[in-house]
């Protein structure tokens, strides 16, 4: 027992309190290792009653967030399909698939999260922890924007980040944890993120930025403009093979907020993509193959707040008909500006 639990962590972490088996069962009276883990469960975050029992509260709103039901993967994809092809979607890829990535809460708390069949163990040798996000949020989130927010995946780090701040400054333990509702996807979230949480327009540094911000208001994002450097855009994806990524700073409409120019990030479904399962996409033109994304490398300086005829002269970085992917959406043609 002394591998996995020190002595100190038994007598001051009270989920210790009640014993190993007050969660993952087994027989506590055992005297061989056989006989003590018979009936033993080695997950046993994975049934949310479990740390229900203490954390009543949490575990039912848990059980309808994001992070657990998965929810958003199937929305954004499931308007592609026809009806038949969504009930094949969910039996045969969405539950032995994509709801893999759901979250337990020892996911976040007790070990890293398994990712592609992989994790990083125990966070801090069965020790409950609050949070580390190295060590969940990153691995999770490892393949785009945690190593966009570092610097990690190329140009300076996120400012937040050199600022010391960390993802739950901005997304709350409540927005993890689910407020009791079931949403789509995360851009239908209450209490999501906002900038100007922290940011007022009135607040503006000087004069300049003042009128800056007045002039483009709803029409452009903010990080539209304080986006630094490439992120990943991600391509010709196909079940069981993974896709391809390349850096870029891609602008265009916003899908979801029609005529606000704002950050677009590639999204790497492609027509072939679910062949494999039987899915042809019968609807694959009803989404564009761009979602409106906040990249996790923000500065308050950037070529675009230094220089208005980066957008207003050169175009840079806007979508074109030449840089769309082949064979892609006909929806791509209305984010075009």
């Amino acid at each position: 027992m002394g591998y996995v639990v020190d002595k100190e962590t038994i007598e001051t972490d009270p989920h210790f309190e009640y014993g190993c088996s007050f969660c993952h069962e087994g027989d506590a009276d055992g005297v061989t290792k056989a006989e003590a883990h018979k009936g033993m469960v080695k997950r046993p975050s994975d049934n949310l009653d479990t740390c229900g029992v203490c954390h009543e509260g949490i575990a039912a709103t848990y059980k309808l967030s994001l992070h657990y039901t998965t929810a958003g993967f199937k929305n954004g994809v499931s308007p592609r399909f026809s009806q038949e092809e969504k009930t094949v979607f969910d039996e045969t890829v969405f539950e032995q698939s994509c709801r893999s990535c759901h979250a337990s809460c020892g996911d976040c708390h007790v070990q890293s999260p398994v990712v592609s069949g992989v994790n990083t163990g125990l966070m801090d040798g069965h020790k409950f922890v609050r949070k580390d996000e190295s060590k969940s949020c990153a691995l999770c989130h490892g393949g785009r924007v945690y190593p966009e927010f570092t610097g990690d995946y190329g140009g300076r780090p996120d400012v937040h980040y050199r600022n010391g701040m960390t993802c739950l400054d901005c997304h709350s333990a409540e927005q993890m944890h689910g407020d009791g509702v079931a949403y789509d996807g995360r851009r239908d979230v209450e209490n999501k993120p906002s900038c100007l949480e922290c940011h007022e327009k009135s607040l503006s540094a000087t004069q300049e930025a003042e009128e800056a911000h007045a002039i483009h208001e709803e029409a452009v994002s903010c990080s539209a403009c304080h986006t630094a450097t490439g992120y990943r855009q991600c391509s010709s994806c196909h079940l069981g093979e993974g896709a391809t990524s390349s850096p870029a700073i891609v602008l265009g409409d916003n899908p979801r907020k029609p005529g606000q120019l704002t950050t677009l990030r590639l999204i790497p479904t492609v027509r072939t993509t679910f062949e494999k399962a039987g899915i042809r996409q019968d609807n694959f033109d009803a989404l564009p193959n761009y979602w409106d994304s906040i990249p996790h490398n923000i500065q308050k300086r950037t070529d675009r707040t230094r220089d208005c005829n980066t957008c207003h002269g050169e175009s840079l970085y806007f979508l074109e008909e030449s840089k769309l992917p082949k064979d892609g959406s006909t929806k791509n043609l209305e984010l075009i500006r």
